[in-house]
């Protein structure tokens, strides 16, 4: 019975033996699988920072552009407020200047007697015959350019012409 009996112990510690290489196999794969991702992990752990860092410099870049767009677009708002603030001026000088230019033409108008006087040489001008018409019609236009002239003297003395 000894020899049975150790014989029984040995083949438990042979079965004990192979179930433990089982595992220890088993333990092995698993553990080249971790050292595997754990190499791969780093990669990424690397490539993770690299990014981080790339964008940290273009956070910091954008940040610096923004900066500048704003220094730049108040300084164009406020050059864009002085030259409406000078076009407005402007404006209205012009609208100034366009009153005086309406009261001048209006004073600068015929009177009604002297726009009689010119129909009446126009009426005359279409009476002459036909030989005198040259002759009339000059006559006419000096005549024209008299009135004209006096109107304009006339005007100058009361002061209204600029």
């Amino acid at each position: 019975m000894s020899h049975a009996f150790g014989l029984a112990i040995e083949s438990l510690v042979a079965v004990l033996l192979l179930v433990t290489i089982g595992y220890c196999t088993l333990l092995n794969r698993r553990l080249k699988r971790l050292r595997a991702d754990e190499h791969s992990m780093r990669a990424m752990i690397g490539e993770l920072i690299t990014a981080t860092e790339i964008a940290e410099r273009a956070i910091g870049s954008l940040k610096l552009t923004v900066r500048e767009c704003d220094e730049n677009l108040g300084a164009q708002l406020q050059s864009g407020a002085a030259l409406s603030a000078k076009l407005s001026k402007q404006v209205a000088s012009g609208e100034g200047v366009l009153d005086r230019l309406t009261q001048i033409a209006l004073a600068a108008r015929p009177s009604r007697a002297e726009i009689a006087v010119a129909e009446e040489a126009m009426v005359d001008e279409i009476d002459v015959p036909e030989a005198v018409a040259p002759r009339a019609r000059s006559a006419n236009a000096k005549a024209l350019l008299a009135a004209a002239q006096a109107f304009s003297e006339r005007q100058r003395m009361s002061g209204l012409a600029a």
